[in-house]
C-alpha cells in the first residue's frame, strides 16, 4: 500500500522525543497518538471490508442469476441429480435437445426460506391475523345476533353447484387426454409415408382446433353461463379450460418436431411418447411437456398434510378479508353518492385487502397448490416461482411471479415468434406475449365474475407494458423495489375498489337486455342506489 492509499494521518510520523523531567506526560501524549492512529485504521478497514463484501455479493448475485436463468442442458447420458444421486436418463427422443427448459431437482423458494427463524416468524404473523379475523367476526356476530357460531354462507354460495362442475371437468379432461394423444398417433403413423405431408398436417391441424374450438372453447363458457355457476365454480371451469388449452398446445408442441426430424427405419413404425407420461403430464405442475421428469424417491405424507391444510386456510383466509374488509365498504346500503373524494377513499380503502389477497393467491396456488400436487406425483422440481419480491424492475417481476405460466409463454410464444421472424422482431414479440397475456386474464376474470369490465386488462396490457420497458432489469437501486410495492398497492387497490363496485351494480341494477351495449358498458357507471 503507498502512502497515498493509506487513510489520512496514517503515515509514519517521525516524532523526535526530548528528554523531558516530566516523563508520564511524554508517554501520555504518546498513547494518544497510537490510540488515534489505531481508530483511524479500523475505520479504514471498516470501508474497505464494506466495498470488498458489496462487490463480491454483486458478483455472486450476478453468477446466481445467470446460472438459474440461461439453464445448461445436462449430458445427453444422464439426469440432473435426484435425491442427491445421478441417474441415467431414459433413452427418449422427445426431451428435446435445444436450449429448452430443464428441469431438476430442486425446492421451492419458501421451502428453505421457512427453515430461517426470522422468515417462518412472518409466517406466524399471517397466522396470528387469520385468527384475529375469526375472533373479530365471533364477536361482531355475537353483538348484533346474538350467537357465537362462524357461518360460511359467502362460501357456500361461491363454491355452489359442483356437481356440474364435476362432470363439465370430466369431459375437458378425458378429450384432453384421448384426442390430442390419438390424434399425435394418427398423424404421425401416415406423415413419412404420406406423399402430401403439408396437406395430411394442415387438414389434421385444422380439424383437432375445429373439435378443440368445440370442446375446450365453447362448451366451457356454455356451461359457465347456462347453468349460471357461481363465482368460484366459474372460476373452476374456466381455468381447467385455460389449463387444458396450454397442456395440450405443450404435448403436441413439444412431440411433432421429433416425429417430423426422426425417419423410422424400412420396416420399423415411428416411435410416439407414451400414454402414461402424457397422463401424468395432466396432471404434474408445469406446462412444459417431457416424457420423464427429475423424481423424488418417496412421498412426504407429512409435508402433503401440511400444504393441504395451509391450502384450506387460504381458503379461509381470503373468506374473512372479504367479509370484513370488502363487503362493508362496497355493499348497497353503505354506498354514498359518487364524487372524486369517495373513488379516492374507497381505492385506498381497498389497498390493504387487495394486497392481502395478491399475496394470499400466491402463497395459495403457487406454494401450496402446486407443491401439494408435486409431492404427491414425486415431481422433483418445485421452483414454480423465484424472488420476485426482491425486483427492482418491473421485467424481472414479470418472469419471478409465475414461473410455470412464464415458461409457457417464453417458449411457445416470444421465442417461436423470434424463430419464425429469424430473431428481428424482439420488441413485437414481447408485445404479443403481453396481449396475449392480458387477453387471457381478463376472460378469466370476465367468465368468473360474470361481467365484462376490463380493469386487469388495461393495467396489464398498458401500464404493465409501459413499465416493463421503462423500468427494466438496468434498475438496481432498492429505491425502484419501493417503487413496484407501491404500484402493487395501487393497482391492487383499484383492481378491488372497481370490481367489488361492480358486481353489487350488477346486482342492484341488472341489466334490461342482451344487446351488445348492455353487455360491455359497465353497470356501475350509470347504477343508482338511491
Amino acid at each position: 500500500m503507498t502512502t497515498t492509499e493509506r487513510p489520512n494521518g496514517l503515515h509514519h510520523r517521525n516524532i523526535r522525543t526530548h528528554q523531558s523531567d516530566d516523563t508520564s506526560s511524554s508517554d501520555g501524549a504518546r498513547g494518544n497518538v497510537q490510540e488515534e492512529d489505531l481508530r483511524q485504521w479500523q475505520n479504514y478497514a471498516e470501508r474497505v471490508k464494506v466495498r470488498v463484501l458489496a462487490q463480491v455479493q454483486d458478483h455472486l448475485s450476478e453468477i446466481i442469476d445467470r446460472a438459474l436463468i440461461e439453464s445448461v442442458q445436462p449430458p445427453s447420458n444422464s439426469q440432473p441429480p435426484v435425491n442427491g444421486k445421478t441417474t441415467k436418463q431414459h433413452s427418449s427422443g422427445y426431451q428435446r435437445m435445444d436450449d429448452g427448459k430443464v428441469f431438476m431437482d430442486r425446492a421451492s423458494l419458501l421451502d428453505e426460506l421457512f427453515e430461517i427463524s426470522h422468515i417462518r416468524t412472518i409466517y406466524h404473523m399471517f397466522i396470528a391475523i387469520l385468527l384475529i379475523f375469526s375472533l373479530s367476526t365471533l364477536a361482531v356476530d355475537y353483538i348484533d345476533q346474538g350467537r357465537l357460531v362462524l357461518e360460511f354462507d359467502l362460501l357456500l354460495y361461491a363454491f355452489g353447484k359442483l356437481g356440474t362442475v364435476t362432470w363439465a371437468w370430466t369431459i375437458m379432461f378425458v378429450y384432453t387426454l384421448c384426442v390430442p394423444y390419438c390424434t399425435l398417433v394418427f398423424w404421425g403413423s401416415l406423415y413419412h409415408k404420406f406423399p402430401y405431408k403439408l396437406g395430411l398436417s394442415l387438414g389434421t391441424g385444422l380439424l383437432m382446433s375445429a373439435i378443440q374450438m368445440c370442446v375446450l372453447g365453447v362448451f366451457p363458457i356454455y356451461v359457465v353461463v347456462h347453468h349460471q355457476l357461481p363465482p368460484a365454480s366459474r372460476f373452476i371451469v374456466i381455468l381447467e379450460q385455460i389449463r387444458f388449452l396450454m397442456k395440450a398446445y405443450s404435448f403436441m408442441r413439444e412431440t411433432t418436431p421429433v416425429i417430423m426430424k426422426n425417419t423410422p427405419k424400412e420396416g420399423e413404425s415411428p416411435r410416439f411418447p407414451t400414454f402414461s407420461s402424457y397422463l401424468y403430464f395432466l396432471f404434474c405442475p408445469t406446462l412444459i411437456y417431457r416424457e420423464s421428469y427429475p423424481r423424488n424417491s418417496h412421498i412426504r405424507w407429512r409435508y402433503v398434510g401440511v400444504t393441504a391444510g395451509m391450502t384450506l386456510g387460504c381458503l379461509f383466509y381470503g373468506y374473512f378479508i372479504l367479509v370484513r374488509l370488502c363487503i362493508p365498504i362496497f355493499k348497497p346500503d353503505t354506498k354514498q353518492p359518487f364524487s372524486k373524494r369517495t373513488m379516492v377513499l374507497a381505492v385506498f380503502h381497498s389497498v390493504l385487502p387487495g394486497i392481502m389477497l395478491l399475496l394470499l393467491c400466491f402463497f395459495a396456488f403457487l406454494h401450496c397448490w402446486l407443491n401439494l400436487f408435486g409431492e404427491l406425483l414425486r415431481f422433483a422440481d418445485r421452483m414454480f416461482y423465484k424472488d420476485w419480491w426482491n425486483s427492482t424492475s418491473f421485467a424481472n417481476y414479470y418472469r419471478t411471479w409465475n414461473v410455470v405460466v412464464h415458461d409457457w409463454l417464453y417458449y411457445y410464444g416470444y421465442r417461436d415468434i423470434l424463430w419464425l421472424s429469424k430473431r428481428k422482431f424482439r420488441t413485437a414479440a414481447m408485445l404479443s406475449v403481453f396481449i396475449v397475456s392480458a387477453v387471457v386474464h381478463e376472460y378469466a376474470l370476465a367468465m368468473g365474475f360474470g361481467f365484462f369490465y376490463p380493469v386487469m386488462f388495461i393495467l396489464f396490457a398498458v401500464f404493465g407494458v409501459i413499465f416493463n420497458f421503462t423500468m427494466n432489469d438496468k434498475r438496481k437501486s432498492p429505491m425502484f423495489n419501493v417503487i413496484i410495492w407501491m404500484c402493487l398497492f395501487l393497482g391492487q387497490g383499484v383492481q378491488v375498489c372497481l370490481y367489488c363496485q361492480e358486481w353489487y351494480a350488477q346486482i342492484h341494477c341488472p341489466r334490461k337486455g342482451d344487446s351488445l351495449w348492455e353487455l360491455l358498458v359497465p353497470r356501475s357507471w350509470s347504477c343508482s342506489y338511491e
